[in-house]
């Protein structure tokens, strides 16, 4: 799994999760972002990185009791110990909130660690403390009950399914204080350099409706004296 392009990283760290969706679409990519998952707490920054999996199933109640939590190589834990530096955690958890993902102590490891991130459209438990800590997580509410009551975790760093989305382990995960998104790798580059023109523009139309100025022909942008004052507005602010 190659390395992504630091710089494409850079450019992904300063565009929305909206604007990422619509360069998608574009491609005819709909379903990209992960359906109904929330920053724990907005942190102000994106989160960016490759996708480290980890996928869960039912639990079946003769093989998920608290003793499996001594074995080192469970996944859940695995996962943790192994998630690169960088990487953002992805968990398949059924988009089943009853039971918890992983909790404060599993994510301040992944922290320290040097985790870019964590998601999972499922729940965490020990939320007001994931809360606090530096590392954006994403998750559909809290979660207090052990993931062990419905699921048990059995594969890492395979293709999964999170809120809908289908995430391959490498592809780029963007996530800001509304959602999170997927970027299938092979995308990565080109997505990063279109929304970030995308996002000046976007920000020469804000600064214009807030003048006054009516959107159409402004957005899109279908008038050429627009494109010309878009031209001329980024000279001027080094964009």
């Amino acid at each position: 799994m190659p390395n992504p392009n630091p710089d494409t990283l850079d450019k992904l760290s300063h565009v929305s999760v909206a604007t990422l969706a619509t360069a998608l679409f574009k491609r005819g990519l709909r379903n990209q972002v992960i359906q109904n998952v929330d920053p724990v707490r907005p942190k102000g920054r994106n989160m960016v990185g490759p996708a480290f999996t980890l996928r869960y199933i039912p639990a079946r109640e003769d093989r998920n009791t608290l003793d499996v939590f001594r074995n080192p190589e469970h996944p859940q834990r695995h996962a943790v110990e192994t998630c690169p530096p960088g990487h953002v955690l992805v968990m398949d958890s059924r988009k089943d909130a009853r039971a918890a993902s992983a909790g404060d102590i599993l994510v301040t490891r992944l922290m320290v660690r040097g985790g870019a991130g964590v998601v999972t459209d499922g729940g965490f438990r020990d939320a007001m403390e994931i809360a606090k800590l530096d590392v954006p997580a994403y998750h559909s509410r809290p979660s207090s009950p052990t993931n062990l009551t419905l699921n048990e975790a059995i594969d890492i760093n395979t293709p999964i399914a999170c809120g809908d989305a289908p995430v391959f382990p490498g592809d780029i995960i963007v996530g800001d204080d509304d959602s999170v998104i997927v970027i299938p790798a092979h995308l990565a580059d080109e997505i990063a350099k279109e929304a970030t023109q995308m996002t000046s523009y976007e920000d020469f139309v804000k600064e214009r409706v807030l003048a006054g100025e009516t959107i159409i022909g402004l957005y899109p942008a279908t008038r050429e004296e627009n494109l010309k004052i878009f031209h001329d507005w980024r000279k001027k602010n080094g964009r």
